[in-house]
């Protein structure tokens, strides 16, 4: 079998001899450790090494994909992927980015990564038993895990590109399910790089949105003024956040078509992709653009949208570093770095306090039924907490809450200080709590 080098040099000069303008791989590597513990048992455990090999080329104009996890015949490959240009009937130029310099990323140390096996599993279990004493309502647990790895991303070209990465990364994930009387409720939370190994926070979180979930009853039906409170505003914002996309505002796919330069949302709202964020910084997109800070809404006002260099291209503007890739085989698209709405000055206490009469929601769900990301109308499952006179009255549940995202955006009265970033998926979305003026609930 080759080395990478031998086989990305042969797929490059196979690729040029049989007629392609440019060629170009994203290989990743990875190594990933994964436990999962129950009633103080190991229930499930994984140690996976995994690597896959890109190959797009440019060929009459077209980009073709050929993908491989083993490195032997090249020229099968380079085949493939021209084969797969030929059939491709749109015209779109694809350019591909060449030679450049990256800006100095400085990552925090992960040592929970070189923790070993041993270490991983007992943390794990530690953490499952500090759960179940945590409080006497605790009854079993749901899901207990600790996930670790370390991934390498490199991208080449015949342009003279040539960029390399290194992420490792870890987080936990706990879910204790507690039982008062005849009832039981339970609650996710999560914790992601070094400071996982302080998993108290955790379990403090999960257990107090698990015991606000009792002897909760939906309330009447009406307009309620909302605080949103920041895990459930992140998880609407990941749900909104393709609108955002340029690729999807040329091809007609979002409400932000035209807005460019206008106001789209309260003056309090300021959102950015943001790749240098501490916890999560990378020095490149996927396409090996260098990464750019990019304020996306400015004060309520819409200032740019998210650009791969096909997308930028096409409307005669630089990449906003904001390619991705579903995974080594995908092809590239539109993904956000660490994209989040910035954060104000005040406490969820002092929103709580402003809110006066209203609702908190604490949980969103049905996100993929129960929105359309292109008119941007929501109607959601919900659950959280009757506030009246600033205080909290009682538990809520079996309500929807309903409007639309830009009119939502449009009344922002207020921003909280608790940004909150949701866990990375296609991208690394955040959201402080939000005061809303008011969205319509449907309860009983």
């Amino acid at each position: 079998m080759m080395t990478f080098e031998q086989f990305k040099d042969a797929c490059f000069r196979l690729a040029l001899e049989k007629g392609c303008e440019s060629a170009e791989v994203y290989a990743t590597s990875s190594d990933g450790f994964s436990v999962n513990v129950l009633n103080a048992e190991i229930i499930k455990y994984a140690v996976e090494r995994n690597k896959g090999l890109n190959l797009r080329v440019l060929f009459a104009g077209k980009s073709g994909y050929a993908y491989t996890e083993v490195y032997e015949d090249p020229e099968r490959l380079v085949d493939r992927a021209i084969d797969n240009a030929k059939v491709i009937e749109n015209t779109d130029a694809n350019p591909m980015q060449g030679a450049c310099a990256y800006p100095e990323i400085t990552e925090k140390p992960n040592p929970v990564v070189d923790l070993s096996e041993e270490e991983k599993i007992d943390l794990a279990l530690r953490m499952e038993q500090d759960a179940l004493a945590y409080d006497a309502r605790v009854n079993r647990m749901g899901y207990c895990s600790v996930d670790t790895g370390v991934a390498e991303t490199h991208i080449s070209n015949t342009l003279g590109l040539n960029a390399n990465s290194t992420e490792r990364y870890s987080y936990a994930v706990l879910e204790p399910i507690l039982k008062q009387g005849e009832e039981e409720q339970s609650a996710f939370s999560f914790k992601f790089g070094p400071e996982m190994t302080d998993y108290h926070s955790i379990i403090q979180e999960s257990v107090g949105n698990a015991l606000m979930q009792f002897n909760a009853s939906p309330v009447d039906s009406g307009e309620y003024r909302i605080l949103l409170r920041n895990d459930a505003a992140s998880d609407l914002l990941a749900a909104f956040s393709s609108m955002f996309f340029a690729e999807r505002v040329q091809k007609g796919l979002s409400l932000l078509s035209g807005k460019l330069n206008e106001s789209i949302a309260s003056p309090a709202v300021t959102i950015v992709d943001d790749p240098f964020e501490a916890d999560n910084p990378r020095a490149f997109d996927a396409e090996g653009v260098p990464s750019v800070l990019t304020t996306v809404v400015e004060n309520g006002v819409l200032k740019s949208y998210l650009y791969n260099l096909k997308s930028a291209l096409k409307d005669g503007v630089a990449s906003t570093s904001n390619a991705g890739r579903m995974g080594a085989a995908g092809a590239v698209t539109t993904a956000p770095s660490n994209f989040y709405l910035k954060k104000g000055e005040k406490s969820f206490d002092a929103l709580k306090a402003a809110l006066g009469n209203g609702l908190i929601i604490t949980e969103v769900s049905g996100l993929h039924a129960g929105l359309n990301p292109i008119s941007g109308d929501f109607s959601l499952i919900a659950k959280g907490q009757l506030v009246e006179n600033g205080a909290i009255v009682r538990s809520v549940d079996q309500i929807t809450v309903a409007g639309n995202f830009l009119a939502m955006m449009q009344g922002i009265e207020d921003v909280g200080s608790d940004l909150r970033f949701g866990p990375p998926g296609a991208g690394r979305i955040g959201c402080p709590s939000l005061l809303i003026t008011k969205l319509v609930v449907s309860g009983k």
